[in-house]
């Protein structure tokens, strides 16, 4: 019989032992399928006051053992409000709050701020039920309204759909397809002729400012480049979210345990630096996360952000770029929507009725946007097609 210990910390954790569950792929000396779930990351958040007490994010890593061995675990959290998440559940929260209800706190697993699809169910697939049960009895043991299991894979929320009441929501984003391009302009070709001249028209743009742009990873990235980027990514959290949700100890932390998994790219007016964007590196994918500058310059988010993503991407033979959460523009820019998943569990047998019926509604409507946008793509429909 399987054994539940809900951390209060991931500090508590031994680190090989979470990865040996997180990222079992890393044990051939390669990186895993994305870096979010692994100790360094969840323990960087944490380490830094990104999450943990103040921050409504309260960690609490789920695992199941029977005892010597530990088989399975999950990345959850405690929420005393619903930011952060980009699966969005406000609606939910106010409509519960009106009809007398109390929404927080709930339970996440999640990894936070961060919209990239992945693995919430940490070890063998036999297990993923145990694993579901267990956050599900926490739920309802401690009276929390709900339990929400974010951006988990399509094979898990297929798999998991109706298990002990969770309910299957889809939503979508825009990721970049790799199609065997060997070089940018590869990937130009297989544009229609207008998209490929908006995309060169934009790169001209981008150079025309007379920066200087670099690709950072590993060893390339020195401390003093997080000064830089600390200002990039304030000014962005200010206008989107009112204030950053990592901490300035946050890029220390990664910079410590991660500069391996990141790419940063970053634009300089001479030796002063004016832009960046940080991607973090996983095995077959690279994922956009954070952009910022301190002057604006025409076109040069789209080259940062997206453009030198492909290129990075295609030189390093990777199957994808995921640039985050929401923003038609990028389809323009070759990223097409694709489903992303999550499982919800509502304690309140009238709420999960009016939620299972929202849901349903939402996933024609996410269908059909996905089947319109995507005939919209900019990519030729035949060879033909100049």
């Amino acid at each position: 019989m399987a054994n539940i210990t809900l951390h209060e910390s991931f500090s508590q954790i031994d680190a090989g032992l979470w990865d040996a569950l997180a990222a079992p792929e890393q044990a051939d000396g390669g990186r895993p399928l994305d870096p979010f779930t692994t100790h360094r990351f969840l323990g960087a958040l944490e380490s830094s006051g990104s999450t943990g007490k103040g921050t409504g994010w309260t960690p609490a890593p789920l695992i199941l053992h029977d005892g010597a061995t530990a088989f399975a675990a999950m990345p959850l959290y405690v929420k005393s409000h619903s930011q952060g998440e980009y699966i969005f559940d406000h609606g939910w929260a106010e409509a519960y709050e009106r009809a007398g209800g109390r929404y927080y706190p709930k339970l996440q697993a999640a990894v936070p701020f961060t919209p990239v699809p992945g693995r919430r169910f940490l070890g063998p697939p036999e297990h993923r039920a145990a694993l579901a049960s267990a956050a599900i009895g926490l739920t309802r043991s401690n009276g929390l309204s709900s339990l929400h299991i974010t951006f988990c894979t399509a094979e898990e929320a297929t798999a998991l759909d109706g298990h002990d009441g969770l309910m299957h929501r889809v939503t979508q984003q825009f990721h970049w397809q790799n199609r065997g391009y060997n070089s940018f302009d590869a990937f130009l070709s297989d544009l229609s002729s207008r998209k490929r001249k908006m995309i060169r028209k934009e790169r001209d743009t981008a150079r025309s400012h007379g920066l200087t742009m670099r690709t950072l990873t590993g060893n390339a990235i020195e401390p003093w480049h997080w000064d830089a980027f600390w200002a990039f990514y304030q000014d962005t959290g200010a206008r989107k979210w009112g204030q950053p949700y990592l901490t300035r100890a946050a890029f220390d932390a990664f910079h410590a345990t991660m500069r391996a998994d990141m790419l940063l790219v970053m634009a300089f007016d001479g030796d002063r630096p004016v832009a960046g964007a940080l991607n973090f590196i996983g095995r077959e994918a690279l994922f956009g996360r954070y952009w910022g500058c301190v002057e604006d310059y025409p076109s040069l988010h789209f080259e940062m952000c997206y453009h030198q993503a492909i290129d990075w991407a295609i030189a390093q033979g990777l199957q994808r770029v995921e640039a985050g959460a929401q923003g038609e523009h990028k389809l323009a820019r070759g990223y097409l929507p694709v489903e992303t998943h999550s499982l919800h569990w509502i304690a309140d047998p009238g709420f999960h009725a009016a939620v299972a019926r929202y849901l349903a509604q939402e996933r024609a409507a996410v269908d059909e946007e996905i089947e319109v946008l995507t005939a919209c793509g900019p990519f030729r429909r035949s060879a033909a097609e100049p």
